[in-house]
C-alpha cells in the first residue's frame, strides 16, 4: 500500500553510523582483502549470470556474519551491502577499511558476491555539514574517494552504484536531476580509472524513469552500465491482480534509453524491492510475502530484468508491527525464505527463461530451464478456476517444498499462490518457446482506441483503467446498481481513504504519451455540505497536481468533470498513474466512472 511505501524508504543499504564510530582508524596503507580464487570457466570471477539476491538496511546490517551464511543457503548469489563514504573516509586524508574490509571477507566466505555503493556525502565534504545536502565542497574529494575505494576492492566487487534513491529522501538538492548527473559523472570516470572492467549502477526510488530521463539528458548520458529500480508500490500492485502492469517495466525503461540514445544492451536491474509481513508469526500474512517474492522473482526474469536483490536478509520493525525480512529479528525463517529456497533449488543458480504459457482462460505460466529440468511457475488470478494438465507425468512443489505427483491428463486446479511444475514435458516447453519473443497475453491490447475507462461498482468494469488500492473505496447499492465512495472514516487508512487510485495500461499510454483527457464522473452525497476534488497525475517530473481545483455542483445528479494535462507520462513509477484527492473536503462523494481520452495528435 501506498502508505507503507513512507516507511519502507527510511531503511536502506547504509551501515549503522554506530558501527563506524566504534570502529578503530587504521592506516592508509593496511592490505586489501585477499583476492578470491578463479572459478574455472568464469572470465571474471566477480561476475556470473545468478539473479539472486538480497540486501539490508542500516538496522541491522551489523548482522551480516549470521544472515549471510542463512541467505547463501536459500540460494542467494548476491548480496547489496557496503559502508558510507564517512565510514571509510572519516576525515580528509585518513582512510579506515576495517568494516568495508570485512564485509568483503564475509560475503567471499558465503559465496555471495557483494556490490559496492558510493554514498552519502561524509560530513566533511558537504557544504551543509551532514550527509545528504548538496552542494558538496570539492567534487574532487567525491572522485578520491571513488577511486580509492574502488582501486582497493577491484579483486572482489565489479558493480558499484551511485548514491542509493538520489531522487527521493536521500538527498536534499534544489536541482536533483543536474547534481545527481554530476555524481555518476564523476564516479563513472575515476571508478573507470582504477578498474576500467568495473561496472556503475544508476538507480532510483521506486519506478521512476522519469527521473532518469532528466538526469541522462542533465549529463549522465553514456556514463553508466546499469540501471537499478525500486519498484516497491508496483509489486504491491501485483498483489491487487496488476502483473500486466509490472511486466511492462522494462518496455518503459528500453523506451526511455533509447529515446536518449543509450545503448539498447544496458543491463536491468531491480535492486530493491520487498513486501512485508508481520513481527510475530501470522500463517495468512506470512504467505503473503513468500507468495510476493516468488511472483516478484518469475515476472522480474520473465520481461528482462537481469537480477532482483529482495529487500531484505533480516528485517526489523519500524513502529508498524511489520518488516521486511525474510528471516525474522529473532532469527527465525519465514515462510518467505522457505519459498526463495525452493525456488532457487528448482530454478538453479543461473536459470535461463524460455518463454510464457497462457494457462487456461487466464493463468500465469513462466517456463524456465532449471537446476535438472524444465520448471514451470504458475498462478491464476484470483477465483478465476483455471485447471490445468500435461501430456505426461509432473511434479507439482509448492513454496514450502512439498512434492506431489500428477499424472498424465490429471487436472491441476491453480490458485493465486505460485506453484513449481518440474520436469516438464517437452510439448509445453516447445510452445514456450515458441512464444518466447512474443507479447505477453495477459490483458487487452488498447494501443487503437482513442478511450479507456473504469466503471466503479461492487466489481469494477474495467476497460484499460484499473483502480487500485480498492481499500480507499467502499462499495454503494441502492438494489438496481453499484458504485463507490472514498473512506474517509476508518481510522487505520488515515488520509489515504481521501484519494481513489487508478493505473492505465500500457498498452493505451506508454512512456511518451504527453496529452490527455482524464474525466471523473461523480455526484455529491450531501448537498448542504461542499464536496471539493483535485487531481495528482504522473508527468515528465513526477507526480504532480493538475490546476483546477474542482466543487461538485450542490444537487442529487451524476456530473462529469474534466482535466486536460499536456506532460502526462505514464509509467507507474509508485505503482498508480493518477489519482483522485478530496483532502481537506468536508464532504464524502460518490464516484461511478473514470475515462482518459487521448488528444487528437496522439489518437
Amino acid at each position: 500500500m501506498k502508505h507503507n511505501t513512507h516507511w519502507i524508504l527510511l531503511a536502506r543499504i547504509m551501515v549503522v553510523a554506530s558501527l563506524a564510530r566504534s570502529a578503530s582508524l587504521l592506516a592508509a596503507d593496511q592490505p586489501a582483502a585477499a583476492q578470491p580464487s578463479a572459478v574455472a570457466g568464469n572470465a571474471d570471477p566477480r561476475d556470473d549470470a545468478s539473479p539472486w539476491g538480497t540486501g539490508s538496511s542500516a538496522e541491522w546490517s551489523g548482522e551480516y556474519p549470521k544472515f549471510n551464511p542463512l541467505v547463501s543457503q536459500a540460494g542467494a548469489g548476491w548480496l547489496r551491502l557496503f559502508p558510507e563514504w564517512h565510514v571509510v573516509q572519516p576525515r580528509p586524508g585518513e582512510w579506515n577499511w576495517k568494516i568495508a574490509d570485512a564485509m568483503v571477507a564475509n560475503a567471499r566466505e558465503n559465496h555471495l558476491h557483494l556490490t559496492g555503493f558510493f554514498g552519502y556525502f561524509a560530513p566533511w565534504a558537504s557544504a551543509k555539514g551532514d550527509t545528504r545536502s548538496l552542494p558538496i565542497k570539492d567534487m574532487q574529494s567525491w572522485r578520491d574517494y571513488v577511486r580509492e575505494t574502488v582501486g582497493r576492492y577491484k579483486q572482489d566487487i565489479k558493480y558499484w552504484e551511485v548514491w542509493n534513491e538520489f531522487n527521493g529522501s536521500f538527498s536534499v538538492s534544489r536541482n536533483k536531476p543536474k547534481d545527481y548527473a554530476e555524481l555518476v559523472v564523476a564516479a563513472y570516470e575515476e571508478a573507470k580509472k582504477a578498474d576500467p572492467d568495473c561496472q556503475v549502477v544508476m538507480s532510483c526510488a521506486n519506478f521512476d524513469v522519469g527521473f532518469f530521463d532528466q538526469a541522462i539528458k542533465a549529463g549522465a548520458a553514456d556514463h553508466f552500465d546499469v540501471v537499478a529500480v525500486h519498484p516497491y508500490e508496483n509489486l504491491g500492485a501485483v498483489m491487487d491482480g496488476g502483473e500486466s502492469g509490472y511486466l511492462s517495466m522494462t518496455t518503459s525503461l528500453r523506451k526511455m534509453l533509447a529515446d536518449n540514445k543509450q545503448r539498447a544492451d544496458i543491463p536491468l536491474w531491480i535492486n530493491e524491492v520487498g513486501f512485508s509481513a508481520p513481527v510475530k508469526p501470522e500463517p495468512t500474512a506470512d504467505d503473503r510475502q513468500a507468495e510476493a517474492l516468488v511472483k516478484g522473482y518469475a515476472l522480474t526474469l520473465a520481461q528482462g530484468f537481469q537480477r532482483l536483490f529482495w529487500f531484505e536478509a533480516r528485517g526489523p520493525a519500524y513502529g508498524k508491527g511489520t518488516d521486511l525480512g525474510i528471516i525474522r529479528s529473532d532469527w527465525t525463517l519465514r515462510p518467505a525464505y522457505a519459498a526463495y529456497r525452493t525456488m532457487t533449488g528448482l530454478l538453479g543458480k543461473e536459470p535461463k527463461y524460455l518463454g510464457w504459457l497462457k494457462l487456461g482462460k487466464s493463468g500465469y505460466g513462466f517456463v524456465f530451464s532449471g537446476a535438472a529440468d524444465k520448471v514451470l511457475v504458475a498462478w491464476s488470478p484470483p477465483a478465476e478456476g483455471n485447471r490445468i494438465e500435461f501430456d505426461a507425468p509432473v511434479r507439482v512443489v509448492d513454496l514450502a517444498g512439498k512434492e506431489t505427483s500428477l499424472q498424465a491428463g490429471e487436472k491441476l486446479a491453480l490458485t493465486r499462490v505460485p506453484v513449481f511444475v518440474a520436469g516438464l514435458p517437452a510439448s509445453a516447453v516447445d510452445l514456450a518457446q515458441s512464444q518466447l519473443h512474443k507479447p505477453f497475453p495477459w490483458g487487452t491490447d488498447y494501443s487503437q482506441v482513442d478511450t479507456v475507462s473504469c466503471r466503479l461498482a461492487a466489481t469494477n468494469e474495467e476497460r484499460g483503467i484499473k483502480q487500485v488500492h480498492l481499500e480507499t473505496t467502499l462499495v454503494v447499492n441502492d438494489l438496481v446498481e453499484s458504485w463507490r465512495r472514498p473512506d474517509f472514516g476508518t481510522p487505520a487508512l488515515h488520509n489515504e481513504g481521501r484519494y481513489i487510485y487508478f493505473r492505465v495500461d500500457p498498452t493505451f499510454a506508454s512512456f511518451g504519451t504527453r496529452n490527455l483527457e482524464i474525466t471523473v464522473v461523480v455526484r455529491r452525497i450531501a448537498a448542504d455540505k461542499p464536496a471539493n476534488l483535485s487531481l495528482l497525475y504522473e508527468s515528465l517530473k513526477g507526480y504532480r497536481g493538475a490546476k483546477e481545483n474542482w466543487t461538485i455542483p450542490a444537487d442529487d445528479q451524476w456530473h462529469e468533470h474534466a482535466w486536460t494535462v499536456a506532460d502526462a507520462n505514464f509509467v507507474g513509477g509508485w505503482g498508480y498513474n493518477f489519482r483522485t484527492e478530496s483532502t481537506g473536503s468536508p464532504n464524502e462523494f460518490y464516484i461511478k466512472e473514470v475515462r482518459v481520452t487521448k488528444s487528437s495528435g496522439q489518437k
